[in-house]
């Protein structure tokens, strides 16, 4: 008899029972045939053992092929899907009825010829290679030591969250068929309405290849281990006479205990969830999700067919009323009133006609539920620690977790994402039954390599790392009240990006906050004001500006807002004016057309001459509005630019420019940012546009029209811009402002004031729970929204860093 003991290169071992089919003689010379039969009775021997002995056979599929059908039985063909989560326990309450809505349509989707397996897998991974991601390696330029100081501070914050944990979720769908040929069709269909559904309940899911199958097989089979997988050629198999187990088989398998299990080094226990509760709540899978520990739940799902199971159902009424009618004859016959009958028997009858109610007259099917965890741990007080806690969760729900006694084996074959249940330990729940263990909690931010630093979950306390460039539009608007940490925001992102990556930084500055940060990146501030001596040309023109409009065109359509801007006026420019200053532009950019030397850029007094020349009194008009632009006190932008606005990161300080020249210097910023977009587009180049007070360009039309441009054209020239403001009803008060939403996928916002609280909720579906995190909170906390994602952030950055002292704008920190 062998031991239920596994090793992965066990050797074969005799036996103490002899073959019954060969008698062999001691002294008698044997014939060629039974040298032959004894040889075959040796191999096949050997072969029966090393079938019992290796951890390669105990894993139960038989073959897996590149599209990720694996083959588990005879008759079962299965495939696997993963799905990320969405946020269901943040949503408005409307929104997780529909959500939950949308989950019963999911699991009634499947009918008996279907078999499912919902797996959610808690792994810890190398925390070496993790930091390897978030890691910003030296570039020796000058700034490896603020890079340095950066990278420790994320190894911190790290630190702070589970990161280390990978929570991953599978759907695991099956058929019976004859061959791979009959189950590939079918199970294709299947695959394709299942990522139907999925999209309908706004998850993202990808299906599993034979490799990533085969890589979260190895996942399973390998917890707490440093062992890489490594398999990644099909081609390994053709000639070195290995199969996939191979590649993902543990070195051993340890089943002697009756209710915990040896797995490499690592110590499990396979468990199942008796549901004694007649009521359960949505969030009962999410505390056992939240668990720090390694672990893999599954739920096995069979469905029953309707017929069957509503003709079950009637049987049992049938037997319940039999059984009542049987305790009224006993009471007439005691003597007691026939009513008077056992609780229990009311009961079941009650809850009977219930289900059979909504069997029939509602959208419900019955399912047969098998609920499996399996903890794993590096020793054994760890795992008992793990299951006390779990224990403790399935308890707080009415419910039980119940070792699997004399079942490890079984238990752990079937939590691999296979479709395959070996436990014969099943519950009987209708559909939404079923649907209250709700797979989904809350999204987590985290796309590593590349990705920027926004804080912390404050739900998981896990690092929020993402990449703006991956959204479909990657614009942005930083909001929040004075203090909450706006500036400091932008400032923290700026540097992530310098750090990081080859792109270029602009920056419209309109309360001189961020010249130290800028400085210390070896940037250019530009100031500009009456006094300054630092000169930007709003006639510099890019000869590169685009690939599919003339450069002259988009030009005048520029220096358009510019005199409609100042000239002013209720209905602004009139179409004579526009066809007169169109008509100046050709003229003034004439010469530097002809030969593109610097010497030959004109400066606004160029068109103001030209103006002056054309014999319409319109022109004459714009001519006279421009004259204090170019000859009066506010003559600051009648100059050649003599600064470097090439720097790679360029801050325009535009605080000490008076109310008239504001809204007019940052349109010519806007303009700058422009030509700089143009530049870096034919070199693949990304160019992030930060405009602080952006409540101010959408103030006046001209600036809100020029503003709607770049929120609507950046992202195909490979430009972010990102607005920052605390006027929010300044913002919303704009006719822009939807164009502005509609094009902004990136929003981090901070504490709100409660008026705007309210419009934002409105403008951005916000639900009450959701609403609290920017209510009253601190600086450095808020809500981000990535795309359809909405999370929580918290974001302490470390005030005994170098960085924080550049960075922080409060005045006790500054002096």
């Amino acid at each position: 008899m062998f031991e239920n003991l596994f090793s992965k290169k066990a050797k074969p071992t005799a036996t103490k029972s002899k073959p019954k089919q060969l008698v062999i003689t001691p002294n008698k010379k044997l014939t060629s045939s039974e040298k032959r039969r004894v040889t075959r009775a040796i191999k096949k021997a050997k072969r029966q053992i090393q079938a019992k002995e290796s951890t390669q056979a105990a894993i139960p599929y038989q073959s897996i092929n590149k599209q990720g059908i694996c083959k588990v039985n005879e008759k079962l063909y299965t495939k696997t899907i993963q799905f990320y989560d969405i946020n269901y326990q943040l949503a408005q309450n409307e929104d997780k009825h529909e959500i939950f809505e949308s989950y019963c349509d999911f699991l009634n989707y499947f009918d008996s010829s279907i078999h499912i397996q919902l797996s959610f897998i808690n792994q810890t991974v190398d925390i070496v290679e993790f930091e390897k991601s978030i890691d910003i390696l030296p570039q020796d330029d000058g700034f490896d030591d603020i890079r340095l100081e950066y990278a420790t501070m994320l190894k911190n914050q790290l630190t702070k969250g589970n990161n280390g944990l990978v929570r991953t979720k599978f759907v695991t769908f099956g058929i019976e068929a004859n061959s791979i040929r009959d189950a590939k069709t079918r199970l294709e269909r299947i695959e394709i309405d299942i990522l139907n559904n999925f999209k309908t309940l706004g998850v993202l899911a990808h299906v599993l290849d034979g490799v990533e199958r085969l890589k979260l097989f190895h996942d399973v089979l390998h917890p707490n281990s440093q062992d890489k997988f490594v398999f990644n050629n099909w081609n390994l198999l053709a000639g070195t006479g290995l199969s996939t187990k191979d590649f993902i088989a543990p070195a051993s398998l340890d089943f002697r205990e009756t209710d915990s299990f040896k797995i490499g080094q690592s110590f499990g226990s396979s468990s199942f969830l008796q549901i004694l509760a007649p009521e359960l709540t949505d969030r009962m899978l999410a505390d056992f999700l939240e668990m720090e520990c390694n672990q893999v739940i599954n739920f096995h799902i069979e469905s029953v067919d309707q017929a069957s199971a509503i003709k079950t159902v009637k049987r049992k009424i049938t037997d319940l009323d039999k059984m009542k009618i049987e305790e009224q004859k006993k009471a007439v016959r005691a003597g007691y009133d026939m009513d008077i009958i056992p609780s229990d028997l009311n009961t079941y009858g009650h809850e009977a006609k219930s289900l059979l109610e909504d069997l029939q007259s509602r959208n419900e099917r019955l399912f047969l539920i098998t609920v499996l965890f399996t903890h794993t741990a590096k020793s054994k007080q760890e795992l008992d620690d793990t299951l006390f806690q779990a224990q403790g969760i399935a308890q707080k729900y009415n419910c039980a977790l119940k070792p699997l006694d004399f079942q490890q084996e079984q238990g752990l074959m079937s939590s691999i994402p296979l479709g395959n249940n070996q436990i014969e330990i099943q519950r009987a729940l209708t559909t939404s039954s079923t649907a209250i263990f709700v797979p989904f909690t809350t999204q987590e931010l985290f796309q590593g390599k590349s990705s920027l630093y926004y804080g912390l979950n404050a739900l998981s306390s896990n690092m929020i790392m993402t990449n703006r460039k991956l959204l479909k539009n990657p614009n942005g608007l930083v909001l929040g009240t004075p203090g909450s940490g706006k500036s400091f925001s932008a400032k923290r992102e700026i540097t992530n990006v310098f750090l990081i990556t080859d792109d270029d930084i602009i920056i419209c500055d309109p309360e001189s906050e961020y010249a130290p940060l800028v400085t210390t990146l070896g940037g250019q501030v530009i100031k500009i004001s009456a006094i300054s001596k630092h000169y930007v040309n709003p006639m510099d023109i890019n000869l590169d500006y685009s690939d599919d409009d003339s450069p002259l065109a988009l030009k005048a359509d520029f220096i358009l807002s510019l005199c409609e801007l100042i000239v002013g006026g209720k209905d602004g420019l009139s179409a004579f004016e526009k066809t007169v200053i169109d008509r100046a532009v050709t003229e003034v950019y004439k010469n530097y057309l002809a030969n593109p030397v610097p010497e030959n850029m004109p400066i606004l007094e160029d068109l103001y001459n030209i103006l002056k020349t054309q014999p319409e009194a319109e022109a004459k008009r714009i001519a006279v509005a421009l004259e204090i632009y170019v000859s009066g006190s506010l003559n600051l932008f009648n100059h050649q630019t003599n600064v470097d606005i090439n720097n790679r990161i360029v801050c325009f300080d535009i605080k000490e420019l008076g109310k008239q020249l504001k809204k007019l210097g940052m349109l010519i910023i806007q303009d700058q940012v422009w030509n700089r977009v143009t530049l870096n587009r034919s070199q693949k180049k990304s160019t992030w546009y930060y405009i602080d007070e952006f409540h101010l360009l959408l103030k006046e039309e001209q600036t809100a029209a020029y503003s709607v441009e770049i929120w609507k054209r950046f992202r195909k020239w490979g430009g972010i811009p990102t607005g920052l403001t605390q006027n929010i009803k300044d913002l919303l008060a704009s006719r822009e402002i939807e164009n502005i939403f509609e094009n902004s996928d990136f929003i981090y916002m901070l504490n709100q004031a409660s008026g705007d609280r309210q419009i934002l909720s409105k403008q951005l579906n916000i639900s009450p729970h959701q609403l609290s995190y920017v209510t009253n909170s601190n600086e450095g906390e808020g809500l981000i929204f990535y795309g359809n994602v909405i999370i929580p952030f918290v974001d302490r950055f470390p005030k005994d860093t170098q960085l924080y002292k550049i960075m922080t704008t409060k005045p006790d920190e500054v002096a």
